[in-house]
């Protein structure tokens, strides 16, 4: 689960519930707004969650993160939180969330982007929380 913005931050809680209900566990940033609403939406369903974070600090991760990865490596860490999942959803984002889409891409990672989001050639969008979960599950074997 990749993205940021308080403005979807809703929907990021709505995925990682719906994530947690379906058994997957949840690996995020760990830090703020969507990385926290997906945790927290995870915890809500009894989910386990990841946050791998770009300090040296476990302090810095949100309350609903299970297990903290402190990297001190800043941005670079993007690359290790999409490295770390089977298919990746973004909610919303900026730059960060441009670069770990197109690192996961890369490593030939499923992404489903949650309407309105980012609009890239190749990548598939959904137009609701649940529609993401769905598209993303189903391009990993065994989920």
């Amino acid at each position: 689960m990749i993205g940021s913005g308080r403005e979807h931050e809703e929907r990021a809680e709505r995925i990682g519930r719906l994530l947690a209900e379906r058994g997957v566990t949840v690996v995020c940033g760990g830090l703020g707004e969507v990385m926290a609403a997906a945790a927290r939406g995870a915890k809500a369903a009894g989910g386990t969650t990841i946050g791998t974070l770009p300090g040296e600090d476990r302090g810095g991760a949100n309350q609903w993160i299970d297990h903290v990865v402190v990297t001190g490596i800043g941005h670079a860490r993007n690359l290790a939180v999409v490295a770390s999942g089977d298919a990746v959803i973004a909610v919303g984002g900026s730059w960060g969330t441009l670069a770990e889409i197109g690192f996961a891409r890369r490593l030939g990672r499923p992404v489903v982007v949650v309407e309105p989001g980012w609009e890239i050639e190749g990548v598939e969008r959904a137009p609701t929380p649940e529609a993401a979960v769905e598209r993303a599950l189903a391009q990993v074997p065994g989920a």
